[in-house]
């Protein structure tokens, strides 16, 4: 497999997931599935209520597409999309009850959390005791496979709960979200062709045509946004491919945008609670912080991109040492 392959692949998927996204926007209209946005967000997203929401379920459809026209199907590839599509669908229902109520709180915290546990903890026993490929992670700097025993299939749950929710607090602007992940997701096919894992490396190539095909409609200002459907099921489907691959570890550093939107809500609770109501952030996520710091939009969303691609650069540096 060469390069010139990934990036024909991704191509071709952005045009699949354009198509499919464009088809799908007429439809979320005219069943109304429409963004309810929160009151206490920034005053200048009040300004996308009502639009459509759920594209994730477009992406979906064109990393499917595309998984199966790149060819190397293996049972990895079912895997990780089955993934996909199970996180995609808690996504779902979360969109849903938003939707089917009108207002911006879906699947209880609690409820979201079990069922990322269940399926995260289905994944690592099917790593662990059936996939044939131990409970050994790669270790980059010194290069090596440590079997992490008792620990891996805890060690992969956390991997992929974390993923998920860290992916899906990174939605919150125009792009942003779709953007890093079209980044890392061809970062992970590059890791996937020269490791020789074919199947991830077709899968995250697919997955970075979805993404990019989506961000035609949701880049600033967005026509459309993936939901918990898209964001959800894009941290599923990098956290799978990332342990089948066993590069877990390149996860934290390519991805690092999630991991700092993530961190700055576990700070930004964390200090509220400990100081009786101050914020160590003027909002979290991350992203909103710097827009209530006067940045604009799609200001940020550049720079979150820019920074996103030197991490994947760096990530490569590390893989390759």
């Amino acid at each position: 497999m060469q390069i010139f392959q990934l990036v024909f692949l991704a191509a071709l998927g952005m045009i699949a997931g354009t198509i499919l996204t464009s088809l799908e926007i007429p439809i979320l209209k005219h069943k109304q599935f429409q963004q309810f946005i929160r009151e206490e967000g920034p005053q200048s997203h009040l300004s996308k209520e009502g639009t459509p929401t759920m594209g994730g379920i477009a992406i979906f459809a064109a990393l499917v597409l595309m998984t199966f026209i790149g060819g190397y199907v293996s049972t990895d590839t079912f895997v990780m999309l089955a993934v996909t599509l199970l996180f995609g669908l808690i996504g779902f229902f979360d969109d849903y009850i938003k939707v089917a109520k009108k207002h911006n709180l879906g699947l209880r915290a609690w409820q979201k959390l079990v069922l990322q546990i269940l399926f995260a903890g289905a994944l690592a026993v099917y790593m662990a005791n059936y996939s044939g490929y131990g409970t050994e992670v790669w270790i980059p700097f010194i290069d090596k496979y440590i079997d992490f025993g008792a620990l891996y299939i805890p060690f992969v749950i956390f991997v992929v709960v974390a993923m998920a929710n860290a992916v899906n607090l990174t939605d919150g602007l125009d792009g942003l979200s779709s953007g890093v992940t079209a980044l890392v997701a061809f970062f992970f096919a590059i890791v996937g062709m020269e490791f020789g894992h074919n199947s991830a490396a077709i899968f995250c190539t697919a997955l970075t045509g979805a993404c990019l095909g989506f961000l035609v409609f949701n880049r600033y200002p967005a026509k459309l946004f993936m939901g918990d459907t898209g964001s959800m099921a894009l941290g599923g489907a990098l956290a799978s491919a990332a342990i089948i691959m066993k590069v877990e570890f390149l996860l934290p550093i390519a991805g690092l945008i999630y991991v700092l939107e993530a961190l700055s809500v576990i700070i930004q609770v964390g200090y509220f609670k400990m100081t009786g109501g101050k914020r160590f952030f003027k909002m979290a996520p991350l992203h909103h912080h710097f827009e209530m710091c006067g940045m604009k939009e799609k200001y940020v969303v550049a720079m979150f991109w820019f920074i996103a691609l030197v991490c994947c650069g760096i990530a490569y540096l590390v893989a390759n040492i």
